[in-house]
């Protein structure tokens, strides 16, 4: 018995090992790459750091009861009850003058901006795990594929986390892409997926980058945390103020509610519109995502005209019913901000504030 228990957790270590050496999982920084990492300033004790004290759970929290929590505790209506029927827009045929926002589901969406076209953190691939059989789309929510993504002038990937940074997703639409924007560190999972160096513009907090014709890109902080695998933090999670000849609008990605907000809102003075996550919390993990109601504060923080919610409806990744966080959020929009809950694949004119969206999940619950 002892040899054959001796065995099988052998057999199951070297899988684990041969597993995890898979494209899909990239590579750790190294060389030049690396040397820059090492002269961060919010790189110490060998990873990446917030700028507040973070811990990964909440106090009183531990890891196995988080896992117990997740796998075992029964949440009514944690996915929807049947499939949604979404439709979606023509990204390909788009008037070319418009502005235009389309969110895909979870924290993925399409930015059609004075000309240009922009696709944020695209997860096509119908899962948010290295097992493709695990955290699966809800049915009806995968609607767009690498086939429906047009020549885009940016690639914005906030981070390295599975829901935010797709290897099926990104390898296929590798051709269309004229340049990538992201944190410093996470270029190195994209060169070992044969993205050109010279296409990927890495920053690292409070960097920028002129972009031409009255573009800019600047990283901001986020309260999070990064890595694909066992090891993490060593490429940074951020956030990025994209200014265009005539807009302002923050690509929020993950983050938890700190102090960053308030300082962005007066660093910028006024965005014109915030893209903040709305979804997929729990106390457990309080600093690392926003609570129901924090997205709301951030906004005003970052002194925002409008905000659209993103990081829910796709998968399920949190303790709370799928269609709870668009919920709260208008529950607690007490002062009525200007706050845009789209359907996935549509069309939104975000700057029409006359534009009543309605709660289109209600028919779904």
């Amino acid at each position: 018995m002892t040899i054959t228990f001796i065995i099988l957790i052998a057999a199951i270590a070297i899988g684990t090992y041969l597993f995890m050496q898979g494209k899909q999982f990239g590579e750790l920084p190294s060389g030049k790459r690396l040397e820059r990492i090492l002269k961060s300033p919010h790189y110490k004790n060998g990873k990446f750091q917030n700028l507040n004290p973070t811990p990964q759970l909440a106090e009183g929290t531990s890891m196995t009861q988080v896992f117990f929590n997740f796998f075992f505790s029964k949440v009514e209506n944690a996915t929807p009850k049947k499939k949604f029927n979404f439709t979606k827009t023509d990204l390909k045929n788009l008037n070319p003058n418009e502005n235009i926002y389309v969110w895909m589901g979870h924290s993925s969406y399409f930015i059609q901006i004075d000309g240009k076209k922009i696709l944020v953190d695209p997860v096509f691939s119908g899962s948010v795990s290295p097992l493709k059989i695990t955290n699966k789309a809800f049915e009806g929510t995968d609607i767009y594929t690498s086939n429906d993504i047009p020549e885009l002038d940016y690639l914005v990937i906030t981070h390295d986390h599975w829901d935010h940074l797709d290897y099926e997703t990104v390898t296929k639409i590798r051709s269309k892409v004229k340049q990538v924007i992201t944190g410093l560190g996470t270029g190195t999972h994209l060169e070992s997926w044969d993205y050109e160096t010279t296409k990927i513009i890495e920053l690292d907090w409070f960097e920028g980058s002129d972009l031409g014709n009255g573009f800019k890109i600047n990283a901001e902080p986020a309260r999070h945390f990064s890595g694909r695998g066992f090891k993490r933090d060593q490429a940074i999670w951020a956030s990025f103020v994209l200014e265009t000849p005539n807009s302002k609008i923050y690509i929020g990605g993950d983050s938890g509610y700190d102090t960053h907000f308030k300082k962005i809102g007066e660093k910028y003075r006024k965005l014109d519109l915030a893209i903040l996550e709305t979804g997929q919390y729990n106390n457990a993990w309080k600093y690392i995502h926003m609570l129901p109601g924090e997205q709301l504060q951030a906004m005003k923080d970052l002194n925002a005209d409008r905000m659209i919610a993103v990081h829910n409806s796709k998968f399920k990744l949190a303790l709370h019913s799928w269609y709870e966080p668009m919920e709260k959020l208008h529950e607690l929009n007490t002062e009525k901000l200007r706050v845009i809950t789209p359907k996935i694949g549509e069309k939104v004119f975000w700057q029409d504030d006359e534009k009543i969206y309605p709660k289109w999940w209600k028919e779904y619950k």
